[in-house]
């Protein structure tokens, strides 16, 4: 489709949500990978207050920041069907877990970051999907985090089939659609990549 760019990064959670929700709208792009050692001069024209990816450009109009690119999205290819909940509640619980997902319990230890999930997990219960039987807007903010769930269990040594089981059979349903499996990388390929990372910040493993 004409006059859509994504500025992208492949091993970006946030960018996958961006990529992901394209997919479930069947939308044809453009990706524009960026490295972020050495911004473009579009990322930084388009971005230019926090100079981070990803950026949806629609018709020469620049929009930022991941979940709102996600909304955006959903308001703007909304003909066949939603990724926020219908209901006004449902929307406003759906977004408050995504500030959930956003807020810094991902950056802390293993144990925290555990509890997190388990709080996640609580909410899923036994539904096929965190909207219930549609994958929807929580999913689609969530499920880039599976993606990294191997890198999250090596560094932290623990077990997501353990601690979080009914989390993990989540992403592997998920993993069925073509939005996900095509926007996911692959856990070893992330893995080295976070460790790669890791090396150049000089943390030890």
């Amino acid at each position: 489709m004409a006059g859509i760019k994504l500025l992208d990064s492949w091993a970006s959670p946030s960018a996958m949500k961006v990529r992901i929700a394209l997919a479930e709208k069947g939308i044809e792009y453009e990706s524009k990978e960026e490295d972020l050692t050495h911004k473009s001069p579009l990322l930084l024209e388009m971005n230019p207050v926090h100079k981070q990816i990803p950026v949806l450009i629609h018709n020469g109009k620049a929009i930022c920041e991941s979940m709102i690119i996600v909304e955006y999205i959903d308001e703007v290819w909304n003909e066949d069907s939603s990724l926020l909940p219908s209901n006004s509640q449902d929307r406003t619980r759906a977004r408050q877990l995504i500030w959930s997902a956003n807020s810094d319990n991902k950056k802390a230890a293993a144990k925290d970051l555990v509890e997190f999930f388990k709080v996640m997990e609580g909410e899923l219960g036994r539904k096929p999907y965190f909207g219930g039987d549609r994958f929807g807007f929580v999913d689609v903010a969530l499920v880039p985090f599976y993606g990294y769930f191997y890198t999250y269990e090596t560094f932290g040594s623990f077990s997501f089939a353990r601690e979080c089981p009914m989390l993990v059979q989540w992403g592997e349903r998920c993993l069925q659609r073509e939005s996900v499996s095509k926007n996911l990388p692959d856990p070893y390929k992330a893995y080295e990549f976070v460790l790669e990372h890791r090396k150049k910040l000089g943390i030890d493993e």
